[in-house]
This record gives structure tokens, C-alpha cells and sequence, in this order.
């Protein structure tokens, strides 16, 4: 595999100084022992050296000359943190310099274009993965846990929600919202998360009947709400709901009903209720599920997780957790949800 490499840290670049760019630079901070920050690559150079506050242990040059991390053969792995109206040029760019790819998401505005992402990087033979940092939280770990010991029997019933609140300001930004630059709304921006980790853990789903809409709270041109029934390929059936016009947010979650209990899933808990009348937390210590417990998550530590993996996964030869073919999956149910809507129709999903 190109790039694979055995140096005591990787040399990563960032590419982007947008909202998560902090975050983005406080994993790197966290992951020093295996990754050193060399570059990070900004339009407006003198701006975004601000972010230069974020940073002690890693000292990394600012340019907006992408060439800095192509022909920089101490950089092995770029997160690329943009629009992703931007992505295929860049990508290209990247692959061509035989980098491996950390994606934030979406992978791309539509499947085409995230196939054609994914389909970029594997000609190349290089690694591409996606941040959907939800897959390393406690509670999903966990999940994935008590599923894997195979007590809870066949899958019934699927809830995913996450009913989540955006203020207009956060829409007002320059193409925010729009299928132009973000790919469309709520569902790609913010409840793709939520929905790769409920289908790593269902498996796939077989159709679709869904609405979406803009609510009067937003001016905005894609969708802050989204309603869907699902068919799943094993048999379940479940429901998703939506949206950034709910006040206030409330926490994301995914349940799920077996034949022999159910799994709740919530930021920093898991509550696994048994029929027989069981119920287990985990992580079972009190002070892990309140917000200032010793155990809490921080911002940015499921990011520090995906970065330390994917680096783990690029020094391996290995697969990350999560590869842009399998997040494809997420991208193709979200464009049935949006097909579904606009024609009032079932839609078979494809495979």
C-alpha cells in the first residue's frame, strides 16, 4: 500500500480552518505520541493563524499552498476538514501525492460524488476514512459489545432520533444549508453521524418511506426536518426523525429492540434493559453519565480516536473503522429519504 509507514509518529496535515478546526487540532495534541501535526493548509493565512492558540506540544507551519503537503514526504496522512463542494480536485491532488485521506464528512453533497471520492482513493491505493466519531463513543463501543455476545436474539424494532436545535445565525453563514456547498441539510450535516452508527449496528436497510421539509423556525433552502419508516434487510423495522428546529436540543439516540431486551444508546451511556427485567448501564460508574463526571467525553477525544485509528490503520496496511465504502451506505440512505419525500413514494434501496 502506498505511504505505509513505520516512523515513531505520522506526519499528518490539516487541510481546512473552518468550525471543527479546533477540535481537529486538540485531538492532534492528544494523539503527539503518534502523530506530529507538520502543515496546515488555509485560504486566508493571517486569519486563520489564530488557531495557532490551540496548539503547545505541536508546532505546525500555516500556508495556503497545497504543494506544502503534496510534495512533503514527511506528511503520510491529511484530514481534510473543507466543504465538500470542494473535495474531488482536492482529493485527486492528495491521492496522486500518494496521501492517506482522513474525510471529515459528508464524503461528498451527493452519492455520485462520494463514490466518486471512494472510487479516487482506491485506484490510488490509498486509505480513506471517515470521521463519524460517534462510532467511538463509550456507549456504542459498548453496544457493540452486547450485541457481539449474542444474547439479545433476533432484531425487531430500530428507533433513531435526533432532535437537535440550530439558531438562524448558524444557517446564516455563507452556503450553509444549501445543496451548493453542504449537500443539502439536517440529514447530511448533522444526523449522518447518527446514522452510520445505527447502521453499523442493523445492518442495512431495504426501503424507504420518508418526508422532509423546511420548517417556518429556519430560512434556510434544505431540509431541518426528516421523518422516515424503515425496512431492514434482516427484517426490522424502524423509524428516523430528524432535525435542527427542535428547542431545546435534545440527546441523540438510537434504540434498539431485540428479542430478549433492548438497547438504548446515548452520548455517554448505554442502558441495556433485559426482558426478564434486567437492566445494566455501562459504563456502570455514576459519575460516567453526568456532564461533569470524571468520566465524561470531552470535545474532542471520539475525534482523537478516529485520528489515532486511522493512523494505526495507514502504519498496518489494515482497514480503519470506518472506510469511505462503508460510510457510502449512510449517503445512499439519506438520498432515498430525500427521493422518497419528493416523489411521496417507497423506494427500494439499491443491493
Amino acid at each position: 500500500m502506498v505511504g505505509t509507514v513505520s516512523n515513531p509518529r505520522t506526519g499528518v496535515a490539516l487541510i481546512g480552518a473552518g468550525m471543527i478546526a479546533p477540535t481537529h487540532l486538540a485531538a492532534l495534541e492528544g494523539a503527539n505520541n503518534i502523530a506530529r501535526l507538520h502543515t496546515v493548509v488555509v485560504r486566508d493565512v493571517p486569519k486563520a493563524s489564530g488557531l495557532a492558540k490551540h496548539l503547545k506540544a505541536q508546532q505546525p507551519n500555516f500556508t495556503s499552498d497545497l504543494a506544502e503537503v503534496t510534495e512533503n514526504a514527511d506528511v503520510d496522512v491529511v484530514i481534510v476538514a473543507t466543504p465538500p463542494s470542494v473535495r474531488i480536485d482536492l482529493i485527486t491532488q492528495l491521492t496522486q501525492a500518494g496521501k492517506h485521506i482522513l474525510l471529515e464528512k459528508p464524503i461528498g453533497r451527493t452519492v455520485s460524488e462520494a463514490e466518486q471520492v471512494v472510487e479516487i482513493c482506491e485506484t490510488a491505493d490509498v486509505q480513506l476514512g471517515i470521521l463519524v466519531q460517534h462510532r467511538m463513543g463509550p456507549a456504542a463501543t459498548a453496544a457493540v459489545q452486547v450485541i457481539n455476545e449474542g444474547q439479545l436474539g433476533a432484531l425487531g424494532h430500530v428507533e433513531i432520533a435526533a432532535a437537535l436545535w440550530r439558531d438562524q445565525t448558524y444557517y446564516d453563514e455563507l452556503g450553509r444549508g444549501t445543496y451548493e456547498r453542504d449537500g443539502g441539510g439536517v440529514l447530511i450535516t448533522q444526523a449522518i453521524h447518527l446514522i452510520d452508527l445505527a447502521l453499523s449496528l442493523t445492518g442495512p436497510v431495504m426501503s424507504v418511506q420518508a418526508m422532509t421539509a423546511t420548517t417556518p423556525l429556519h430560512s434556510m433552502e434544505a431540509e431541518d426536518f426528516a421523518v422516515a419508516g424503515l425496512q431492514f434487510t434482516n427484517g426490522a423495522v424502524g423509524s428516523l426523525v430528524a432535525t435542527t428546529a427542535t428547542f431545546p436540543h435534545r440527546e441523540e439516540t438510537i434504540t434498539l429492540h431485540f428479542a430478549a431486551g433492548s438497547l438504548r444508546i446515548e452520548r455517554r451511556r448505554l442502558v441495556v434493559s433485559w426482558r426478564d427485567g434486567r437492566i445494566e448501564t455501562h459504563p456502570m460508574t455514576p459519575e460516567a453519565v453526568t456532564d461533569e463526571g470524571a468520566a465524561s467525553v470531552s470535545k474532542h477525544d471520539l475525534h482523537q480516536a478516529m485520528i489515532e485509528d486511522f493512523i494505526g490503520a495507514v502504519r498496518k496496511g489494515s482497514q480503519p473503522i470506518a472506510t469511505g465504502r462503508d460510510v457510502l451506505a449512510s449517503h445512499r440512505l439519506i438520498e432515498a429519504i430525500e427521493v422518497s419525500s419528493r416523489t411521496g413514494r417507497k423506494v427500494e434501496m439499491p443491493g
